[in-house]
């Protein structure tokens, strides 16, 4: 069993072997990859160890204490925290050894092709289609809300293969080249004057059998590992004390006094405490996560997130008065990541807004937590054994 110490020592032979003074930056993260210290969890040959999931922190602290360059991790977050874990779990041999290590060095950005016009909250309703032909797949379809489709050459795709078996029986799971013919990529712009999201056209690409992650029919089975481990990324992110969006506000609190009431400050407190309790709870899901897979658990933390973050940022529009109704900029970009806390009040509460929709709406999340978590009775679905094609649309 790899302890502490051996990660030490390993740690400080690959600072000796490639300083980071003096070495490119992705030839230092492909070196740390082959070391096996990019997630010291993975299996030896595809960036880890198969240590402990919670040591991964010690070769973290040793490497940002010598400088070292990291994997910007939040501009290749669908990889690290969606694409990465579902294919490790149903990859080929071959899948995991041509993809992962890209995509944790960030040479390599995906997105996820999920969500349709006409399937968002009920994904599995999806009807972007995919027909056999030889050793190929021709995907025809629309996806929608794509968080980094302008910049992703990889694409985690969910299709719909069977449409004479009930809307979860007939689906496959794929890996689509974003630079294929056949694919279109278009700007969503959004109340923050970006176009951070995108929604993507899928005309007659032709998918290798060998981009496919799971058997014929099992994508909705697959794509929970995917949705799971999204919910856990998106609201397990590890903060520190004070940190994320409670952070501004705390700051404006303590440097502008001519701003405080006595009802501002009661509902500062609260949601103090509350994002404290939030940071905490996301700390011992992590810890849960050494176990095994993350279950629905994540959808709680999913939820406490999208709702802190919006009161959280109404707070503090508030607190600035006049000021908070100033909005930095309006030109249409296309950024490559969401960056709350280096941007102002005005753009924290505009994008919070989508907090309750990305990765889940909230609505299905408590429908998650009420049947998953608590145990309570299932809603009635009616179409439950209904082949896709006879569903009404």
């Amino acid at each position: 069993m790899t302890d502490a110490a051996e990660l030490k020592r390993r740690t400080a032979e690959l600072l000796a072997a490639h300083p980071p003074a003096s070495t490119d930056r992705i030839d230092f993260l492909r070196a740390r990859f082959d070391a096996g210290l990019a997630w010291v969890h993975y299996p030896e040959g595809l960036g880890g160890l198969g240590a402990p999931r919670s040591l991964q922190v010690v070769v973290d602290t040793e490497l940002e204490a010598a400088g070292a360059p990291d994997n910007d991790p939040r501009r290749i977050g669908i990889g690290l925290g969606m694409a990465a874990p579902t294919i490790l779990k149903y990859g080929t041999e071959d899948q995991k050894q041509r993809y992962l290590r890209p995509l944790w060095t960030g040479e390599e950005v995906w997105c996820q092709l999920f969500s349709e016009p006409g399937a968002g909250s009920d994904l599995a309703a999806l009807g972007t289609r995919a027909v056999r032909e030889g050793e190929d797949w021709v995907v025809n379809g629309q996806k929608v809300w794509t968080s980094s489709a302008h910049v992703a050459r990889w694409a985690i795709l969910i299709a719909r293969t069977d449409p004479d078996v009930p809307k979860h029986a007939g689906i496959t799971y794929f890996l689509c080249d974003m630079t294929d013919p056949g694919v279109e990529v278009r700007p969503l712009r959004q109340i923050t004057g970006e176009a951070e999201f995108n929604e993507v056209f899928l005309t007659d690409v032709r998918i290798p059998d060998a981009r496919r992650l799971g058997e014929v029919g099992d994508g909705w089975r697959v794509a929970q590992t995917t949705l799971n481990n999204e919910r856990v990324a998106i609201g397990g992110m590890r903060l520190p004390r004070g940190g994320g969006m409670i952070g501004p506000v705390a700051k404006t609190w303590r440097e502008r006094p001519e701003l405080r009431t006595h009802d501002l400050h009661q509902r500062l407190l609260k949601l103090w405490v509350d994002a404290e309790v939030a940071r905490l709870t996301g700390e011992r899901l992590r810890q849960q996560l050494v176990a095994g897979q993350p279950g629905p658990e994540g959808a709680g933390m999913k939820l406490a997130f999208a709702r802190l973050n919006q009161e959280i940022s109404g707070l503090e529009v508030e607190l600035r008065g006049e000021e908070g109704l100033l909005y930095d900029d309006w030109t249409m970009r296309r950024p490559e990541l969401v960056d709350f806390v280096g941007r102002d009040a005005g753009y924290r509460y505009l994008r919070s807004k989508g907090n309750s929709i990305e990765g889940g709406t909230s609505e299905v999340l408590l429908n998650i937590v009420a049947e998953r978590v608590l145990g309570l009775p299932s809603e009635p679905r009616t179409d439950k054994d209904v082949a896709w094609k006879d569903l009404a649309r």
